[in-house]
């Protein structure tokens, strides 16, 4: 039994998959608070905050599809076709993530406990604008 538990905890698994309709054509990911009002993309696929990403996706005609992983130390692979846009640290005071556009139309909260630092690496199908998948990896910082 000591085994099993231990080889569950190395492992990186899928926590969570929403498919998410966006009215606006920017998504937030990260601590259910608000997005601070300077946080903008500009001409990049992705902008941050210290408990935010914005990824700019598909509004209005696809549901973005989006997992969430958690790595438990063997890292999780990126799919070969996906861009890497955000690989840094968020700040989740609550210990919960958040999934949803900017104006909060549309969220998806998903509480994961442990620590309230998590390196974040979000990756996208199409880093220009026009992503309809994203996959996120959670990994407690050290």
């Amino acid at each position: 039994m000591a085994n099993l538990k231990a080889d569950r905890r190395a492992r990186s698994v899928q926590i969570a998959g929403v498919d998410l309709y966006v009215n606006n054509p920017i998504m937030a990911l990260g601590s259910p608070d608000w997005i601070r009002d300077d946080l903008e993309l500009g001409g990049a696929p992705a902008a941050s905050s210290d408990t935010h990403v914005i990824v700019r996706v598909q509004a209005q005609t696809v549901l973005i599809k989006v997992r969430l992983f958690q790595d438990h130390g063997q890292g999780v692979a990126s799919d070969p076709s996906f861009t890497t846009v955000f690989n840094g640290s968020l700040y989740l005071a609550d210990r919960r993530f958040v999934i949803g556009d900017v104006l909060g139309e549309s969220r998806f909260v998903k509480y994961i406990g442990g620590p309230q630092r998590w390196r974040v690496r979000v990756t996208v199908d199409d880093p220009k604008g026009y992503a309809r998948a994203a996959d996120v990896v959670l990994c407690v910082e050290e």
